[in-house]
């Protein structure tokens, strides 16, 4: 019977794995649809790229710092119980991943590729691996002195802050670092749109995500038998809510339709287990509302180019979700409680902190040695020719 379990239970998390790995075709689409048509296949390339090497930093070294646990001992080891511990990693490498897929789109279009891959192996091997210890896996008597100052820990059940807020709080300053994209805006304060180069593209990147989202907030559980259902309805409705706030606020402009989903589900991460649904549909709405507020604010009046939206995105609605779970997630409120307001906002500013910090160090350093930021005349051109040598639709084949 325990060698059931430990099969059922390695299932189930792979299904989370693979269901959170196809979530990065839904990154690399809604980035391609969202980039001019010039960097389509940077986009698809970077998101790959950024993946394997996300895969290598977490394998040698970040799960290690996270958990303690390394991969060095012998297949036979490595194989009992199903491989549970192997299928673990593979769930959790996705979430790791995730940080790299976030800041891509903020940066998109003007950001060298290799300095980003050196980038990607120090967050996801070194600086990721840190938070997601001290919140999952009680590294530093961080969860402890929360408890005793609080009453209760910081509740971050599949992400809102160790995932998102942090992914976008790190890509805030290598956004500002790398200035905003040739003629985004000028200096008689005009602002040229640069439109999304496909809706459908983009539209498609959006459900991918959504879709295995409901892997991302469910098979947090790890095992079967801590399954919740009330976890799926949560992700549903406050992806609802989501949508149709920003739908409403985005006056059916389709980019804040199809992110306004994304909003919503960035934000029930965090308490999508203790939320009652009504709770969870007020919280996603609120997000949805929120990207869309500070998207148009980021972009037209403080003129920082995030091309994605990947702070307000990640980073706000992230830090709101963190906030939420502790007033959504009481009793009082239709929630199952186990939760203190206090440790969520002290839990999700340390994340911010953390993460900002982390992205100006690494990305200050970058810029200094290497350099972020392609040539003009590169940009001009476009990172699908620049650094890919092709475009996404190539105009006619070559004469031989």
């Amino acid at each position: 019977m325990e060698n059931f379990k430990s099969g059922v239970d390695a299932l189930f998390i792979m299904t989370g794995a693979i269901m959170v790995l196809a979530m990065h075709a839904g990154f690399a689409f809604l980035e391609l649809g969202t980039v001019r048509k010039k960097n389509q296949v940077n986009a698809l390339v970077k998101i790959l790229i950024d993946f394997a090497v996300s895969t290598i930093a977490y394998f040698f070294i970040g799960y290690s710092i996270a958990y303690g646990l390394n991969f060095f001992s012998s297949a036979e080891v490595l194989a009992q119980k199903s491989g549970f511990e192997l299928v673990k990693f593979f769930f959790l490498l996705t979430f790791a991943a995730a940080i790299p897929a976030i800041i891509s789109g903020g940066i998109a279009e003007r950001a060298k590729f290799n300095p980003q891959l050196i980038a990607t192996f120090i967050l996801v091997g070194f600086v990721y691996p840190l938070f997601e210890g001290m919140v999952w896996n009680q590294q530093f008597g961080f969860q402890a002195w929360l408890k005793e100052l609080t009453g209760e820990e910081f509740h971050d059940f599949a992400g809102s802050v160790v995932v998102h807020a942090v992914g976008g709080w790190i890509a805030l300053p290598a956004i500002i670092l790398l200035g905003a994209r040739h003629g985004r805006y000028t200096k008689d304060g005009r602002i040229s749109a640069h439109p999304p180069s496909s809706i459908p593209f983009l539209a498609l990147g959006a459900w991918v995500l959504a879709v295995g989202w409901f892997g991302f907030n469910v098979m947090s559980a790890q095992t079967v038998d801590k399954l919740s259902g009330l976890v799926a309805m949560n992700s549903l409705m406050a992806m609802v809510g989501g949508t149709l706030v920003a739908w409403a606020a985005g006056k059916n402009d389709p980019g804040f339709s199809y992110n306004g989903p994304l909003a919503g589900l960035v934000a029930v991460c965090a308490g999508s287990d203790l939320m009652h649904p009504m709770g969870a549909l007020i919280v996603g709405g609120m997000a949805g509302g929120l990207f869309v507020v500070m998207f148009t604010m980021v972009q037209n009046r403080w003129k920082i180019d995030d091309v994605l939206g990947v702070w307000p995105l990640h980073g706000l609605c992230g830090a709101l979700g963190g906030i939420a779970a502790g007033v959504f997630g009481q009793k009082a409120l239709g929630g199952l409680g186990g939760v203190s307001f206090t440790a969520q906002l002290i839990g999700t500013v340390a994340g911010v902190a953390f993460a900002a910090i982390s992205g100006l160090i690494v990305y200050g350093i970058l810029k200094a040695v290497l350099g972020l930021r392609m040539s003009q005349e590169d940009e001009f051109d476009g990172a699908d020719l620049a650094i890919h040598k092709i475009t996404s639709s190539p105009d006619r084949e070559s004469s031989w």
